[in-house]
């Protein structure tokens, strides 16, 4: 597994999201995820809404990801 395939998965769930993910030892990675569709959601069910784009890799592939989720207006210009 690789960053480049986690942010692929992510954007293709979360078609408005922009995603930046890191990982140098292919099982723990770090992803930044900014969509519009996290509006009125607790940080919770925005982390169920990326680990849903990844599916079964979740506990498998990818053994962590830690996450940082944001609609634009909370990420200002740190884009």
């Amino acid at each position: 597994m690789n960053a480049d395939t986690i942010r692929q998965l992510i954007e293709q769930g979360l078609p408005d999201a922009r995603v930046h993910v890191m990982g140098d030892d292919g099982v723990h990675f770090e992803a930044w995820v900014v969509s519009e569709t996290f509006r009125g959601k607790l940080p919770l069910a925005r982390h169920r809404m990326v680990y849903a784009t990844l599916g079964e890799l979740m506990g498998g592939e990818i053994h962590a990801l830690a996450l940082k989720t944001q609609t634009p207006e909370e990420a200002g210009n740190r884009e």
